[in-house]
């Protein structure tokens, strides 16, 4: 019989894909363990554990110190809950799960977007609520003829931008660099802002794009402008967007993500000029079972020859 091969769960990150991972590994569920007995459990497997597997938004530092471990199956595209430091110094590789989330995020950031310009969400309080007798609701938006500008025009921002030019947007875009293509490029967020009517923020989380969106990028939008988060709420300001948005600064905002998940400021969930998401902007039974098929594939193959499907290399 063949032997099965150790596996360490980091936390509850996906039901359907840790059961599947059960039946092929010999697994452990680190996150159903206590301090004493993970310490306790790293120890035993040590020299006979090289993977794991995590969320790619949050794992137990505790793996780290797994002299053996070689591999982080990450289920999720942002990595910002893995510690570089600690995996380049210990040479262990991460991989993530690309390309499979990215029309589930690309959706919602369009639902989003027309969603915040058509005011739906105030339009079926005011329906629900009996106000459509009393009088029409005010007017909303048009999307033809204005400008989107994306933050991070990578594999979800371009989704993104295929999408809006159906809905006859036109297209800026901001990355640390230009890319091959015809859309409008700024260089700074604030330039972005400035020329946008709408700005969809997509870029990554981690240190690097810490409370980017600030004071003055919301000052640059400008008191039309819309402001969509579907990248990483620690990404936002959020104090600062919550001035702007009071202040009446931009028009509205909506979010799929938030600083302190799954807290959201009482301010925002006050305002009807915010739509608020519970972070799903992959939360498709189709998207996270590709997602966990792309973990499973990335551990067999590692186990197999060593190679890996989709690894993530850090900046």
């Amino acid at each position: 019989m063949q032997t099965r091969h150790p596996l360490i769960i980091a936390n509850n990150f996906h039901p359907p894909t840790i059961e599947a991972l059960d039946a092929i590994y010999d697994t452990v569920h680190l996150w159903t363990l206590n301090e004493d007995q993970k310490r306790a459990t790293l120890a035993s497997l040590e020299g006979r554990c090289i993977a794991a597997a995590s969320a790619s938004w949050a794992t137990d530092p505790l793996l780290y110190t797994l002299d053996s471990l070689e591999l982080i199956s990450c289920f999720g595209v942002g990595v910002d809950g893995i510690d570089f430091a600690a995996t380049k110094r210990c040479n262990i590789k991460v991989t993530n799960t690309p390309s499979v989330l990215d029309d589930a995020v690309a959706d919602i950031a369009i639902g989003l977007i027309i969603a915040c310009a058509r005011r739906f969400v105030a339009a079926d309080a005011f329906v629900r609520e009996g106000k459509w007798p009393k009088g029409p609701l005010p007017l909303g938006k048009s999307l033809a003829g204005k400008t989107l500008g994306i933050a991070g025009l990578g594999r979800i921002g371009q989704e993104v931008a295929d999408r809006a030019k159906g809905f006859k947007l036109n297209i800026a875009y901001h990355n640390r660099k230009p890319k091959d293509c015809d859309y409008a490029y700024f260089q700074t967020l604030n330039e972005l802002a400035h020329a946008s009517d709408i700005v969809v923020n997509v870029l990554p989380g981690g240190p690097a794009t810490f409370k980017l969106f600030d004071a003055s990028f919301f000052e640059s939008l400008g008191a039309e402008g819309i402001f969509i988060n579907v990248g990483r709420g620690q990404s936002v300001d959020e104090a600062a967007l919550v001035t702007a948005l009071q202040d009446k600064r931009i028009a509205a905002a909506g979010l799929d993500v938030y600083a302190q998940e799954p807290s959201v400021p009482a301010e925002l969930v006050a305002m009807d000029n915010v739509v608020l998401l519970p972070h799903i902007g992959s939360a498709t039974g189709e998207t996270r079972a590709a997602m966990g098929n792309l973990v499973k594939a990335n551990l067999a193959s590692y186990f197999e020859d060593r190679t890996l499907v989709s690894e993530f290399f850090a900046d």
